[in-house]
């Protein structure tokens, strides 16, 4: 796999930040997104900015260890979480990390997102289980994601939000509607009092087309 050039994944974390705080996925200065430009670089979100006021020269560079490459500002809080994910995983490209209200309501609760009720949450994400709370910017929250990143392709983090990942940004960040969207759906069956979900056949026909995605 290639890497971004650096002009492509800082336009990429621009775009997306708009569109998660424009879709309600991130409120104030919430959540955080990166992009891996080499083996060991990476851009990430500054503290403290909202995702939808976004400038390129608030945006900053980060070598594996966290250290500052490029940028005047300082990296989130939660870029030990990113940076254990491109860490466990090399393939990964790109991760976002925000507080969907849906999704975010099941991290709260404590109950994973594991149920099949929708093809394309089968085929785009699969089960998504819920990591142990950790406190904000610890590495404990870094670590939290360990079990999970390689057989995963997002999170919920008990009491916080929601974490994806994926190839490219723009994969990284469908994963985060699709996760959003089929918790509104579960929701809704809850109250329709609906426990029904798909066969196990049908799921595994599902996940068989995957490569055709390109989802790994």
């Amino acid at each position: 796999m290639t890497y971004p050039t650096d002009a492509q994944a800082k336009a990429a974390i621009l775009e997306v930040g708009r569109k998660i705080y424009q879709r309600g996925l991130v409120a104030a200065n919430d959540g955080n997104l990166s992009v891996r430009v080499g083996p060991d670089a990476l851009w990430v979100t500054p503290t403290g900015v909202s995702k939808g006021a976004m400038t390129e020269e608030m945006l900053v560079k980060v070598d594996l260890a966290g250290n500052l490459l490029e940028g005047t500002r300082k990296p989130s809080s939660e870029t030990k979480l990113h940076l254990r994910l491109y860490q466990e995983d090399p393939l990964i490209r790109a991760v976002v990390h925000a507080h969907p209200p849906a999704a975010t309501a099941f991290a709260a609760a404590g109950i994973p997102l594991d149920r099949p009720v929708l093809q394309e949450a089968v085929v785009q994400l699969g089960p998504v289980p819920v990591a142990p709370f950790a406190l904000p910017g610890s590495q404990a929250v870094a670590d939290s994601v360990v079990p999970y990143c390689r057989q995963y392709r997002a999170l919920l983090l008990e009491y916080h939000g929601a974490v994806t990942w994926g190839d490219t940004m723009e994969q990284a960040h469908y994963r985060l509607e699709c996760l959003e969207q089929v918790a509104q759906v579960t929701l809704h069956l809850h109250t329709l009092g609906c426990h029904r979900v798909m066969p196990p056949e049908l799921v595994r026909d599902l996940e068989a087309l995957r490569p055709s995605w390109g989802i790994r």
